[in-house]
């Protein structure tokens, strides 16, 4: 559902390496695909990327066979491929950070009964869900790994742009940032005093920003190098998650999120 979707323009690329043009417009291709664009035309897919229709079709071709992307003849139309699944696989069992954050999120989940979620940045001004604890509430948040979502709509987002320099801060805040709800905040100048809100007490809280209904929990995680790399969070119903329960729900989240830092060898 990830409405504001940035896909990799060919056109906004920098100069590739010598020998790299091939494979960069490949992974071009492949980068569009998203929640929103799981099917794609040939032309549809040419034109976003900035490539002729020959060209486009002769990667896409490659891409096939190699298992990357699935061709549908009744539709004339291009999906991920298998492999993708199998590669995705393979790289969240090598991360090192998830088998890390995985105990705390399950401890954080159990606690509290709602959804937990590890989330790293992805591109500029993306997050990236890479790990998910399920609450035992039959009615929750449920988000899907391999989903992104805009920063500056995210209690994951904001907990990181708070602590990222400020040349970063004001790359994402430059950015159109079009309302996901009607409580979506899009005024910068706002969203910067959230930002420091966030490093007063710890821990952001997003009531509604990316979906109605859904208030969510989010709080930093931080490297040896006390670089800010990735965010956990937890979401509920509005209905479940009322204003008296976000001190309790703020604190359990920004100390788990420190106990996961200091995991990663972070000393602050």
């Amino acid at each position: 559902m990830n409405s504001v979707a940035n896909p990799i323009s060919m056109k906004t690329k920098t100069q590739p390496y010598p020998g790299t043009q091939s494979v960069l417009r490949a992974m071009s291709l492949l980068k569009v695909f998203d929640d929103e664009h799981r099917e794609w035309s040939l032309a549809a897919l040419a034109q976003e990327v900035g490539l002729n229709k020959t060209t486009a079709y002769r990667l896409l071709t490659a891409l096939e066979s190699e298992g990357m992307v699935a061709r549908r003849p009744s539709a004339e139309t291009y999906i991920l491929g298998p492999e993708i699944v199998v590669l995705g696989g393979r790289a969240l069992r090598s991360n090192d950070l998830r088998s890390l954050a995985k105990p705390e999120l399950e401890q954080m989940a159990a606690v509290s009964g709602e959804t937990a979620t590890l989330e790293i940045m992805s591109d500029e001004d993306h997050v990236l869900i890479i790990d998910e604890v399920v609450g035992n509430h039959l009615v929750g948040s449920l988000q899907s790994l391999g989903t992104r979502w805009p920063m500056y709509a995210t209690s994951t987002g904001i907990a990181m742009l708070a602590y990222l320099p400020e040349e970063r801060v004001d790359a994402v805040l430059k950015r159109p940032l079009p309302a996901l709800t009607p409580k979506t905040i899009t005024d910068t100048a706002v969203l910067r005093q959230e930002l420091a809100c966030i490093r007063e007490r710890g821990y952001s809280f997003v009531e509604e920003w990316l979906e109605e209904g859904l208030i969510v929990v989010g709080a930093p995680l931080f490297n040896h190098d006390e670089r800010v790399i990735a965010a956990i969070s937890l979401g509920a119903p509005a209905i479940r998650f009322t204003p008296d329960r976000v001190p309790e729900i703020g604190e359990l989240v920004k100390e788990t999120a420190k106990r996961i830092s200091a995991k990663l060898g972070y000393k602050p």
